[in-house]
């Protein structure tokens, strides 16, 4: 039964976490407002890119050597 519910997740993960993603936009729109929810959307994107730029090893010293200068 486990076994057949994780091959399940595992061929539609790539839906279920747009799903989610599309309910936490929504939630995000109905609560705040659309430009606030815009605004917070443009937060987290800017969130994720700075933070694969930090987990990167060549990129984080362009990026840290940047602002160390």
């Amino acid at each position: 039964m486990k076994e057949r519910l994780a091959a399940i997740l595992a061929a539609h993960m790539g839906k279920i976490f747009g799903a989610l993603l599309g309910l936490l936009v929504g939630w995000i729109f109905i609560a705040y407002g659309i430009l606030k929810g815009l605004f917070v959307l443009l937060c987290v994107v800017l969130g994720l890119y700075f933070g694969a730029a930090l987990d990167s090893p060549e990129r984080s010293d362009r990026f840290l050597g940047r602002f160390l200068r």
